[in-house]
């Protein structure tokens, strides 16, 4: 994994949210997922994490977000947790999967990674974490890459393009979200290496 993306480890995130704004806009899930090579060189989905979040003090709600992603954040069944703890249960088996794979840091993979980015950079900084995994600003974008593969930028639609099951009802849920980028990133990685196995075996590391 480590020669495979130049020392860097794919790690799927997704968030959901109550808006746009990252700075402004509460923070309310994260899901991780941790991606892993087999013998073969192929990519597969490894664990999932998955954490609710207590909107910060001051945080904005926008109505419509919590309308389309059905999330009430003040549920007591929710048992989120605050910010600088939330991330603390994200960061810390990726900083194991780092260790494991020998890999130097985390790179975000996310569908609009962007988005998913800007909010966990935002969190980070507003509870002072010093050691943030995950590269500041490189990401692999499953959008462009689903574009290139299938012809599709929605993630609904590139699972299907892509033969996976889709679930209305559990789309917009941080894991769900999270497991089926993470499964897309994987079929789109293998493809490459199915089909120019002899350009991927040629990568080497370049620190």
């Amino acid at each position: 994994m480590s020669s495979r993306f130049r020392g860097y480890l794919p790690v799927v995130i997704d968030v959901e949210t109550a808006g746009f704004d990252a700075k402004k806009d509460a923070l309310l899930e994260v899901a991780a997922v941790l991606i892993e090579m087999d013998n073969d060189g192929k990519l597969q989905r490894g664990k999932t994490i998955q954490v609710n979040v207590e909107p910060f003090l001051g945080a904005n709600l926008n109505p419509e977000a919590l309308a389309f992603n059905g999330i009430n954040p003040h549920h007591p069944f929710r048992m989120a947790k605050p910010e600088d703890e939330a991330l603390k249960i994200i960061f810390q088996p990726v900083r194991q999967a780092l260790k494991e794979a020998q890999c130097k840091r985390a790179i975000l993979v996310g569908h609009n990674a962007a988005f998913d980015l800007n909010f966990i950079n935002a969190a980070v900084d507003r509870v002072g974490i010093k050691r943030n995994p995950f590269h500041p600003f490189s990401t692999f974008d499953t959008v462009s890459l689903c574009g290139l593969a299938y012809g599709q930028t929605v993630l609904a639609k590139s699972a299907k393009a892509a033969n996976m099951e889709w679930s209305t009802t559990e789309a917009h849920s941080a894991a769900y979200d999270a497991e089926q980028t993470a499964t897309l990133f994987c079929k789109i990685v293998n493809l490459w290496l199915e089909h120019a196995p002899e350009l991927v075996s040629d990568i080497k590391l370049d620190l």
